[in-house]
């Protein structure tokens, strides 16, 4: 019986190293096509981020046009993968999901366990947007629209961008620098105490459609 009361008592190896391990949380990062998602992506992350970034063609030009980003010459076809520690119990992963309508069949996949969402914002395509938060409403995932500062670009206030892209009251919108690590850490800070927000009221699970990836 001493023998089995040991046992009973002992701790499971198994279930320690669980416990040891950190917590990990999942960040989706979307947006139109060229509004700077792997550069977000790529700025914030304290590992060198994995890309699957291909040349444009000029195959490609029918079925990404690039009114707008004109001096973008490479896309996303997958994923970007980013991570940030924020302290020895929590984990902080990056997904960037990829821009273009074709590879919209990914981002199914990507959102699973996702904690919440950024939708980076490029003014001078403003309308790219939409499918994102379209996306993110209608699954009700909670995130923020960052709008992205381009140097060519139109200068929004942030309540004129509300209003162009029908934002619910509640979504924070910020502006941002993608290339800026302190100004992305930023929009994550805003988006996790939005997410703490969202807590405790309930949010509708519908909302009018944009076109978003079916």
């Amino acid at each position: 019986m001493a023998y089995a009361d040991d046992c009973d008592t002992r701790t499971d190896p198994r279930a320690a190293a669980t416990a040891a391990l950190p917590a990990t949380l999942k960040v989706l990062v979307a947006g139109g096509f060229g509004a700077g998602k792997t550069t977000f992506v790529g700025a914030v992350s304290e590992i060198e981020p994995l890309c699957t970034e291909e040349l444009l063609s000029g195959i490609g030009g029918a079925t990404d046009p690039l009114d707008g980003v004109e001096t973008k010459t490479t896309t996303t076809v997958a994923l970007d993968f980013g991570r940030i520690t924020l302290d020895e119990r929590h984990v902080l992963y990056l997904f960037g999901t990829p821009g273009q309508q074709r590879f919209w069949f990914l981002w199914e996949e990507l959102c699973i366990g996702a904690l919440g969402a950024v939708v980076l914002a490029d003014t001078r395509r403003l309308a790219d947007c939409f499918p994102a938060v379209d996306f993110f409403e209608r699954r009700g995932i909670g995130f923020v629209v960052a709008v992205n500062e381009f140097d060519d670009g139109h200068c929004y206030t942030a309540q004129e961008v509300r209003e162009a892209v029908g934002l619910a009251p509640d979504v924070p919108v910020v502006r941002c620098d993608a290339r800026l690590p302190g100004s992305g850490t930023g929009v994550l800070a805003v988006l996790v105490h939005h997410l703490l927000s969202l807590a405790a009221p309930q949010r509708p699970d519908r909302y009018p459609s944009r076109g978003e990836p079916s």
